[in-house]
């Protein structure tokens, strides 16, 4: 994992402020091989100096990690995640958001036997910022993939939570299709629930990587992949080894609530979406959803294989929109490029700036050693500004379980936060990703290491 600033002057080109400096305490150890991956980056509408990364560890143990810093990331500390009495000491696959309050809250399944299946959905709340946490409440039961949360900043108390809600599962593998998506609602800040409402049509019998964000008027939205008849990936037919990806098309698809939860319908961002790799169902990788809250717009990213090699690729959906634009390549890559540009992870700042954060092979011409990216538009998406690259060096990300089966890149999400602060007229932008250069397996940070003088709110 990554963590970063960089500043902007309208309408120039971008550059990076500051150095690379590590998170977690073992980021630049060689000895240090936890594999820490999927950051969840937020930060408190409170103290814009107070931002925090959760992100899950796949070895050497299943376990997960809490980062917090009040310095805008000059300075971290690691704040233990209490583990539920009577559950298996593995905590997985955390989220965190704060609420319009300040408050942070963190969710985290707690899995269970040799195969590691999730057991429990717990909720945390921190009323300081993430020092302390309060003792873990279970939310849900067993057989909960892929929880994310969402905060309404318009409502201190209002949160959401949405998961694949599976049957039974193998090693690998969902055993059968038609393992809905959920969500629910909490209107006291997660002490109660609304019941769970299916939010996929029941003709998408594969949906995975449900991605929640709120609109402007209190919309709930939840991209995610709709993966037709991909047997290989959603069944495990793979039986976890790498390989050619899926020879047919997915879908990515726009999930809609107007009152809250209750009821939804459906947009068809994408029909013809392209796959570039194998993954494991249980941990896919997750599209990207970012709402401009004073336009209403919606932008979706994804990367998609369709010229080969994948690049990363921007849909546009305006307010009430049924469908999305017509993909856009983000990448500044020539068109014969042969590169692989994933994980594409968007953020609108509050100006209408539209940053995008994706993993960048382009350096390597062997396709192997990755290098993190941010491209930057003004006009809603139309045009990028060229790219600019925020790793001070290039990595091999490609750790954990999956490596050595040739297994796609461990990890499932970047983090990206888009601010309006103030740096002699520049604005900054905060992201993180998932391996540190140096050591290949743990998180660090990419910011300055003393804040720019004259910094200030804006």
């Amino acid at each position: 994992m990554a963590f970063l600033s960089t500043a902007f002057e309208r309408g120039a080109a971008a550059r990076v402020v500051g150095d690379n400096a590590p998170v977690n305490a073992g980021a630049r150890a060689a000895a240090d091989i936890s594999a820490h991956n999927s950051p969840s980056l937020v930060s408190n509408p409170r103290n814009v100096e107070n931002l925090v990364i959760a992100n899950k560890i796949d070895s050497p143990r299943f376990s997960c990690a809490l980062h917090v810093t009040f310095d805008g990331g000059v300075h971290w500390s690691q704040t233990p995640i209490p583990l539920p009495a009577g559950e298996e000491p593995k905590c997985y696959a955390p989220d965190v958001t704060f609420a319009a309050d300040g408050t942070l809250y963190l969710s985290f399944v707690t899995l269970k036997g040799r195969g590691n299946v999730p057991n429990a959905v717990w909720l945390v709340r921190s009323a300081d910022g993430g020092q302390t946490l309060s003792d873990p409440a279970r939310v849900r039961g067993p057989l909960k993939f892929q929880v994310r949360m969402a905060a309404d900043p318009a409502a201190a108390r209002r949160l959401y939570m949405t998961w694949l809600d599976a049957r039974e599962v193998g090693l690998f593998k969902f055993t059968s299709a038609g393992n809905p998506l959920r969500a629910a609602r909490s209107d006291d800040g997660g002490r109660t629930w609304s019941k769970p409402v299916t939010l996929n049509a029941a003709t998408r019998t594969r949906a995975v990587a449900p991605s929640p964000a709120i609109g402007p008027q209190g919309q709930l939205y939840v991209l995610y992949l709709d993966l037709g008849e991909d047997v290989l990936d959603y069944e495990g037919g793979h039986r976890g080894r790498g390989g050619e990806p899926y020879p047919g098309d997915w879908k990515l698809v726009l999930a809609r609530s107007a009152d809250r939860g209750a009821t939804w319908d459906e947009s068809l961002v994408e029909d013809e979406l392209v796959p570039a790799e194998r993954f494991i169902a249980f941990t896919p990788p997750f599209p990207s959803l970012a709402v401009d809250r004073q336009s209403g717009t919606l932008y979706a990213a994804f990367h998609d294989g369709r010229r080969g090699n994948p690049d990363a690729y921007l849909w546009t959906l305006g307010t009430g929109s049924k469908g999305g634009s017509a993909a856009k390549r983000i990448n500044d890559t020539p068109a014969s490029d042969e590169s692989s540009q994933l994980l594409p992870k968007l953020s609108v700042a509050p100006d209408g700036r539209l940053d995008t954060l994706y993993l960048d092979r382009r350096s390597d011409p062997n396709d192997v050693m990755t290098e993190v990216s941010l491209q930057s538009s003004y006009d809603g998406g139309k045009q990028f500004l060229p790219r600019l690259r925020l790793s001070d060096r290039r990595f091999d990300s490609r750790i954990g379980y999956g490596s050595e089966r040739g297994m796609p890149d461990l990890g499932s999400r970047l983090g990206l936060i888009s601010t309006a602060r103030a740096c002699d007229g520049r604005c900054r932008t905060h992201a993180a990703g998932r391996v540190h250069p140096a050591s290949r397996t743990s998180p660090a940070v990419w910011l300055p290491s003393r804040h720019p003088k004259g910094c200030r709110a804006r």
